[in-house]
């Protein structure tokens, strides 16, 4: 087969529930190859079954897909508009004698499905073998695909080369008794009619690309190049499921993961090119291949996804990230002024080294967002007993004068290593107490650092209200 002059793939899912963990992965497979190859990627929902299929669905996928970054070139393919070129095709195939109409009804096929698991071989109706003379009248049927004799053959991109003995195939429904088309046969019409070349998705259709591709060579239509990539297993190596935790991007989205670092932890779960971890920027375009996919499970790593996503936090502006980090911040402490803002980007280096998600970014700005006076409790409290808080009396009558052009991390720093050389004292006599009474016991950085973030005015403030209850 010559190659194609221009690649075009797909992702298709089913508008049934949210956008799962691994059908993004599938949908990013999808869009570096296309993106890598110069070609196209393409977006078709799949809503044949209408009763399953909701709108809300639908939106969830398109939402998760739009914050992820996997942007699809033309318009939205909805598979359930495509009926009537659906039924043509089937219509073609029993005109060519590569499907037949099928008149049992639910109990009939109950029995001889029953029957033919007990003998051993693949469904065949018994409406294969008889002429239309002896169709019944006015009684409902289904069209059924005919399976050819003899074997089918893939060649799979991650797989390898498959052979199925036809005669382990059923005779599948091509349109139902009330003349809507099945999955089976829409797939096919739609990836033939949109031109896609490579169809890249989980190992779980594996089966159904030996079906297809019969259907395919009885349209005498080129099949596509299949790549079926295993699919994600949790940290315990068993099927992914709701026990593992979450399942779908928008819960990514909500724990605080950057779009960035999820994609980069996608593609590292089932792909892979030498000992490389981190993609910034394009860098994941620049290198992708179908051969860099795994031909076994990946299994989830919740350790390497925060890994990954707090290298593409600390490649961010600071600007940009607090941008991303201020939804987390307002709803963990309320509205943010601007003075909040000023610290929070002061202190942005030093958060996101600490951080490996934007919910962690809030959680360690804690002690930036804190009102005066703080409420400080449990071990924070114990840290201000009498004695301390007249060493702390001390530090701040030392610190106040300090001009607000020398209140850096660097002089702050030296003016507290003089103080305690001064008072004979260890450096944690006074680095605790000031550390109750700058953050409350929450998360924070180096103590010389915190008194800098917060500002002079702010932190001799904090000092102040627990020095008058010594």
């Amino acid at each position: 087969m010559s190659t194609p002059t221009k690649i075009i793939t797909r992702f298709a899912p089913s508008p049934t529930g949210f956008l799962h963990i691994g059908g993004a992965r599938t949908a990013l497979f999808n869009w570096l190859f296309s993106r890598k190859m110069g070609g196209e990627f393409h977006l078709r929902i799949e809503d044949t079954d209408r009763q399953r299929s909701t709108d809300d669905a639908t939106q969830a996928i398109l939402d998760g897909m739009d914050w992820l970054g996997l942007h699809h070139d033309g318009e939205i393919i909805y598979q359930h508009s495509r009926a009537e070129r659906h039924v043509q095709v089937a219509k073609a195939l029993l005109d060519a004698n590569h499907a037949y109409k099928c008149y049992c009804n639910p109990q009939e096929l109950e029995t001889l499905r029953t029957t033919a698991r007990e003998r051993g071989h693949a469904f065949r109706s018994p409406w294969r073998a008889s002429p239309d003379a002896d169709a019944p009248k006015d009684k409902p049927f289904t069209i059924r695909f005919r399976v050819p004799e003899g074997e089918t053959v893939i060649n799979d991109e991650v797989q390898g080369n498959i052979t199925w003995h036809n005669k382990e195939f059923d005779d599948l429904v091509l349109l139902r008794a009330d003349g809507t088309p099945t999955y089976m046969l829409a797939v096919v019409v739609d990836d033939h009619d949109m031109g896609i070349t490579h169809v890249i998705r989980g190992d779980d259709h594996l089966i159904n690309a030996g079906r297809q591709s019969q259907i395919y060579n009885a349209l005498e239509w080129t099949p596509p190049v299949f790549a079926h990539v295993p699919l994600i297993h949790g940290p315990d190596g068993k099927k992914l499921s709701k026990r593992h935790g979450a399942l779908g991007v928008e819960a990514y989205q909500a724990m605080g993961y950057l779009p960035d670092g999820l994609r980069n932890y996608l593609l590292k779960l089932g792909w892979s090119k030498g000992d490389q971890d981190i993609y910034l920027g394009k860098s994941a375009i620049e290198v992708f291949d179908l051969k860099g996919i795994n031909s076994s499970p990946a299994r989830l790593d919740f350790d390497k996804m925060d890994h990954i996503n707090g290298a593409h936090m600390m490649d961010m502006a600071d600007h940009d990230l607090l941008e991303l980090a201020l939804p987390f911040i307002a709803k963990d402490y309320g509205s943010v002024s601007e003075t909040h803002k000023t610290r929070l980007i002061a202190a942005m280096p030093s958060l996101k080294q600490r951080a490996s998600t934007l919910k962690q970014i809030s959680e360690q700005a804690a002690y930036l967002m804190l009102l005066r006076p703080l409420s400080i409790t449990g071990k924070a409290k114990k840290a201000l007993k009498s004695d301390n808080l007249i060493l702390l009396e001390s530090l701040t009558n030392r610190l106040k004068p300090i001009e607000d052009s020398l209140w850096t991390e660097h002089h702050i720093l030296a003016e507290i290593k003089a103080f305690v050389d001064v008072q004979g004292i260890g450096f944690g006599k006074i680095g605790q107490p000031a550390r109750a009474a700058l953050t409350a016991g929450t998360p924070s950085p180096d103590l010389a650092l915190v008194f800098a973030l917060l500002g002079k005015d702010e932190a001799i403030g904090r000092l102040n209200d627990v020095i008058k209850n010594k």
